[in-house]
């Protein structure tokens, strides 16, 4: 009996060891540093066998967790259990046209199988796999075609919703699919939501070219930063444009107004608080931009002319006046979807670059627009 109970003490004493061993394992690897350096709603942590994603939901202050297995490997028992995905991803369907750029920038567009609302879609390369059927039309993203999805078999369908009230996602998570929740649109910072390509160099076993796609974006953008540094005025912006009796312009703490101060300029409402939306009347708007030197983003009008027409009240503003009015809206897609929206989050330097030639042309004399034009 005392030589049993030796036998066991020691077989205790060795299991513990190798338990406090992983437990130690498991701790070091997770405190590796994340892959995020801007963004707050993803995070990339390595381990040996697997990679934990977390992303967050800033609205709801929750998290959901998944874990990245290459497919060439089994699923560790320790996560056997958890929200598994097998990558590289071969096939997926995405439910924003902004997840497409994604796609494109990284070079893997053709796994797209299905998207939602297909004449959403502006880019050329994608119109033509819609075109060819390669792209599934998959209805309303609140009611996805189940049918479609079962015969297609995506890997993964990822979706913007965080609320967790679409009753087709449940119904297919009851099913079996794989679907991950991207909260990129909740980023505060140009560079933030851009860096959400390390996830999908993630999902498709791609890191070092999203890594290296991602660092040239940086220094394009921190490069434009510096420039528009030296310039040695900051022209008054105004932003935005009326839409049933209400002016809508972009909060201090938004990604509008942030590209505006790294572009140098004087966005009239900076120090305002929130990073969504400000709902103003038109009388608070031009008693404070009256005389802004440039009004930006006016709504989907392409000449002077129509957005004078459009509202009488227009008229009295100096931008306007002086012809000082800068629109993305003339690039549209085949079926009218609008080009900023979609590809602008993955090139946040391009549009900082156009918003330092808009307010300091002095100092990009030979840059050619990429998104915004002088309205006419």
């Amino acid at each position: 009996m005392l030589q049993f109970l030796k036998y066991f003490l020691i077989i205790i004493f060795i299991t513990s060891c190798q338990s406090n061993a992983n437990k130690a394992k498991d701790l070091a690897e997770n405190t590796l540093p994340s892959s995020s350096k801007y963004a707050k709603n993803f995070q990339i942590i390595p381990f040996n066998d697997y990679q934990k994603v977390i992303i967050s939901n800033p609205i709801h202050q929750s998290n959901l967790e998944y874990y990245l297995v290459d497919v060439k490997k089994e699923i560790p028992k320790e996560i056997a259990h958890q929200k598994i995905i097998r990558t590289p991803i071969n096939k997926i369907v995405v439910s924003s046209t902004t997840h497409i750029a994604m796609l494109e920038l990284l070079g893997v567009e053709n796994s797209l199988i299905g998207f939602p609302q297909t004449y959403f879609v502006s880019s050329e390369k994608t119109r033509a796999r819609i075109n060819r059927g390669q792209v599934k039309e998959l209805g309303n993203v609140q009611q996805l075609n189940t049918e479609i999805l079962l015969t297609i078999k995506p890997d993964l369908i990822m979706s913007f919703e965080i609320t967790g009230s679409n009753k087709t996602m449940q119904e297919l998570d009851k099913k079996g699919f794989n679907i991950l929740v991207n909260t990129d649109w909740l980023e505060e910072t140009p560079l933030g939501r851009t860096e959400w390509i390390k996830l999908y160099g993630a999902l498709f076993n791609q890191e070092k070219k999203a890594d290296s796609l991602f660092n040239s974006i940086e220094n394009n953008y921190l490069e434009a930063v510096k420039l528009a540094q030296k310039a040695t005025t900051k022209p008054a912006i105004l932003s935005g444009i009326v839409f049933n009796d209400v002016w809508n312009l972009p909060a201090g703490e938004s990604m509008e107004a942030q590209f505006l101060r790294d572009a140098n300029a004087d966005y009239l409402w900076t120090n305002t608080e929130g990073n969504g939306s400000l709902s103003l009347s038109i009388e608070a708007v031009l008693n404070k931009a009256k005389n802004a030197d440039i009004w930006i983003s006016p709504g989907i009008y392409t000449s002077v002319e129509d957005l004078t027409n459009s509202n009488s009240m227009y008229k009295h503003f100096k931008a306007l006046q002086i012809k000082q009015v800068y629109s993305y809206a003339h690039l549209k897609g085949a079926t009218g979807g609008y080009l900023y929206f979609e590809t602008a989050p993955t090139r946040p330097d391009l549009v900082l670059k156009d918003l330092i030639k808009i307010a300091h042309p002095e100092l990009m004399r030979h840059y050619q627009f990429t998104y915004y034009q002088l309205l006419k």
